[in-house]
């Protein structure tokens, strides 16, 4: 959603999830460029690397509109156990079908 303007609204897929710092490494997004010094083994070069970015800077895309959405939680008791779903809020507001066929796995 934000960043670089080129990386802006790109849709990629997710490689790494880092949970205790709440970041995301995301393919072709937020390439920079490092320079590594040469060493005995290796000559100097500068590389193009994927640095991760805050997850609060993604959204999911919607499976069934494939639109940037917002999800929503919804606890469903069932018997003795609590099912937690998630719902595409885009999805339920373009369309008028049934909530259930609107979960996100």
């Amino acid at each position: 959603m934000s960043g670089k303007q080129n990386d802006r609204w790109t849709q990629s897929e997710v490689l790494k999830v880092f949970k205790d710092k709440n970041k995301l490494l995301i393919k072709d997004v937020n390439i920079v460029t490092k320079h590594i010094k040469k060493s005995w083994t290796q000559p100097g070069q500068i590389v193009k690397i994927e640095k991760p970015i805050d997850a609060s800077n993604v959204m999911l895309v919607c499976p069934f509109t494939n639109k940037p959405t917002r999800v929503w939680f919804v606890t469903v008791k069932e018997k003795a156990t609590d099912k937690k779903f998630r719902f595409s809020k885009i999805a339920l507001k373009e369309k008028s079908w049934k909530a259930e066929s609107f979960i996100i796995k």
